[in-house]
């Protein structure tokens, strides 16, 4: 028994030093279970850097009119250039979100930005698609770009603003013209225009909301056209209503009508519906100002009656497409467009009504489908243009629909609202909304099928690196 002892306690002895031997030897590397699951990606302060210089272009995008999708692709392509592939963006009508995720072992960094302006400058929005095309093809560093936007964004526009008053008061020219109107017609309607847009520019330099600046760009275009007819101003055989209707078609043009039927079609719902209501409301002081105006006006003078139909014939047709060349090359000078884009922008926008003429009144088309049509044609003509990265395309797409847009049939419906009768105007301005929705449904689908193919797969995580020596 006393033998046995000491040979137990040396087993017991051997098994408890050889379990704490095993328990303070190290075990298998773990360098395994730090590992990020997902993309490697820079620290805190370079993914930051990366997004900021993203939502910055997407904020110039989007103020500038740019659809949901198309400002998604463009900071998606971006921060994938500058070494970021695992990103969510996210855009509302006045916010702009935007996610980096690191995988499971690091936190994702999530930045939100708000657009606090919205201007159509579209030589900026040349320079910021310049500076996004560098950075994509590695000619310049993130903080390079970063100090480039900047620069221009903060740089003036690039020529004086009485030009973009020009640029609008030919626009209302030319689309008097291209109604059937004559010199004098035409005339009257730059010089009502140009002072409208100066009284605008005087408004919102004193804060005035949008809403009301349309009350009074529509009060302005009525009544300065009631005054002149009541005093005589007019030669007997013209048509003074073609003066407000292409007032009314100037002040229709600064409505984001593409941008909200893009972003309706391509399921970016919350932002198509900050844009509808916005269209909403600007049409609806539009509305107001140009009721307030005809109802005052028949006070002073007699009523306004609306122009007939839109005049007919092989010479009326090549003065009504070259007026629409020259309609929208005027609306892309007025937002501030390079100068070598004028004459794109008058290509666009003579094709666009020259097709539109051509199905009417050969075709015997309805002006919905007619218009729906040349909508297709502007749009095909931006997505060419896109390819070559020479003129913004949405340089093409605004001022190309610029001769197309339901001025016409807006005043048309307003006039019948408050002179002849409400079910009138109704039938008429749901007209007028057809134009402009098939308008914007034209663009849209012109443009997707000219749009290149782009990889819509998720990005392909990296590979974790190996685990080296414990």
């Amino acid at each position: 028994m006393s033998d046995q002892t000491p040979r137990f306690t040396r087993r017991v002895r051997s098994k408890l030093r050889k379990e704490a031997h095993d328990l303070l030897q190290p075990g298998p590397p773990s360098v395994q279970l730090l590992w990020p699951i997902g993309p490697q990606v820079p620290d805190d302060a370079r993914v930051q850097e990366v997004l900021d210089l993203c939502m910055r272009v997407g904020e110039v995008l989007l103020s500038s009119g740019e659809s949901v999708d198309e400002t998604t692709g463009v900071m998606l392509r971006l921060a994938a250039a500058a070494g970021l592939s695992a990103v969510d963006v996210d855009i509302t009508f006045t916010s702009i979100t935007m996610c980096c995720h690191r995988g499971m072992a690091a936190a994702p960094v999530t930045s939100m930005r708000l657009v606090q302006y919205r201007s159509l400058d579209l030589t900026r929005l040349l320079a910021v698609g310049g500076i996004v095309a560098r950075v994509e093809s590695g000619s310049v560093d993130v903080r390079t770009a970063a100090t480039e936007l900047s620069e221009a964004v903060r740089s003036r526009h690039p020529y004086p603003r009485w030009v973009a008053t020009v640029g609008w008061a030919a626009l209302a020219a030319s689309i008097a013209v291209l109604l059937g109107g004559g010199w004098v017609t035409g005339l009257y309607a730059f010089a009502v225009t140009a002072a409208i847009d100066r009284i605008g520019r005087l408004l919102n330099r004193r804060g005035l909301p949008a809403f009301y600046q349309q009350v009074v760009g529509g009060a302005l275009a009525t009544g300065a056209t009631v005054t002149l007819f009541g005093l005589g101003a007019f030669p007997p055989g013209t048509r003074p209503s073609l003066v407000i209707a292409a007032t009314i078609t100037v002040l229709l043009s600064g409505l984001s009508v593409v941008g909200t039927v893009q972003d309706a079609i391509t399921g970016n719902y919350v932002t198509s519906a900050g844009r509808a209501m916005e269209i909403l409301l600007l049409s609806a002081g539009l509305l107001v100002g140009v009721v307030m105006g005809l109802r005052v006006g028949l006070e002073f003078a007699p009523p306004l009656e609306v122009a007939g139909e839109l005049p007919t014939g092989v010479g009326r047709f090549w003065l009504s497409t070259l007026a629409a060349g020259v309609a929208a090359a005027g609306y892309a000078l007025a937002g501030y467009a390079p100068w070598r884009s004028l004459l794109a922008a008058a290509i666009a926008g003579a094709a666009g009504f020259g097709s539109y003429s051509l199905l009417v009144q050969l075709a015997g088309i309805g002006p919905v489908a007619a218009t729906g049509a040349a909508a297709i044609v502007v749009g095909l003509a931006a997505g060419l243009f896109r390819r070559g990265r020479i003129v913004p395309p949405l340089v093409i797409t605004l001022a190309g629909i610029t001769p197309l847009l339901p001025g016409f049939s807006a005043y048309r419906g307003f006039y019948q609202l408050a002179i002849e009768g409400v079910s009138d105007g109704l039938v008429t301005i749901t007209l007028a909304l057809g134009i402009g929705l098939a308008l914007a449904a034209g663009v849209a689908l012109g443009d997707f099928l000219t749009r290149p193919q782009r990889p819509t797969g998720p990005a392909v995580a990296e590979p974790a690196p190996e685990a080296g020596p414990a």
